[in-house]
């Protein structure tokens, strides 16, 4: 899962980026506003978590602008404004949810795995199920066949993103911007070793491997889509 967090106080922007990527999130930070919507206009993610008071453009202006546009990713303001007005019309501009500042990560953690269940990708109880292969989002467990299957947490987001895309032929260039984090230099090579790793740990001894490779191309999992 990709997520995007739009904060200027760069000292709770290094703590909140660390915690993310330490529960498997690959995240992309931006400091003020316009640089969140260059993000938001180049990338696809799967949360946006913004402050409001932003520089430039504030957290609610930009937030109103991607609704605008037509963008339903889920979005959580991280604000010092704690009245009822404030968390209305954030929740009026197109927020999900609203977590004021100061907070425990314990909480944010929380909203963003709930906001991730409910987001327009999400599968019925929090699950991916592709053919014998079963993704437990909020566990963040796999198993195949009812056997369960240890992964590190960037395989679990390359899985995830195979899986959420099954029957799509996805390139090496589609899995790395996704899975990786914005600028950081990823050869083809590095999807490779990742999707061979994922293949030998799915590998249960039977039945067709779930992780095809498609010739000049890249990787497609489960059967291809009519």
């Amino acid at each position: 899962m990709r997520l995007l967090l739009a904060e200027d106080d760069q000292a709770l922007a290094d703590a909140t980026v660390r915690r993310l990527r330490e529960e498997g999130y690959a995240v992309d930070h931006a400091a003020d506003g316009e640089e969140a919507e260059l993000f938001l206009q180049t990338t696809a993610y799967d949360l946006i978590v913004l402050d409001w008071m932003l520089p430039g453009l504030d957290g609610l202006s930009l937030l109103r602008r991607v609704r605008a546009r037509g963008v339903t990713t889920p979005a959580l303001f991280l604000t010092a404004r704690d009245q009822v007005t404030d968390r209305v019309t954030g929740l009026d501009a197109g927020a999900d949810d609203y977590l004021v500042k100061p907070f425990a990560f314990a909480e944010l953690l929380a909203r963003v795995r709930a906001l991730l269940r409910r987001g327009s990708f999400s599968s019925q109880g929090g699950t991916l199920r592709v053919g014998d292969v079963e993704l437990d989002l909020g566990k963040r467990s796999v198993t195949r066949k009812g056997r369960p299957v240890e992964l590190t947490a960037r395989e679990l987001q390359v899985l995830e993103y195979l899986m959420r895309n099954a029957g799509q032929v996805l390139t090496r260039s589609q899995i790395a911007d996704h899975v990786w984090e914005f600028g950081q230099d990823v050869g083809s090579n590095v999807v490779d070793v990742y999707v061979y790793n994922l293949r030998r740990k799915l590998d249960v001894g039977s039945g067709a491997p779930p992780i095809r490779t498609v010739r000049g191309v890249g990787y497609q999992f489960g059967e291809e889509r009519g």
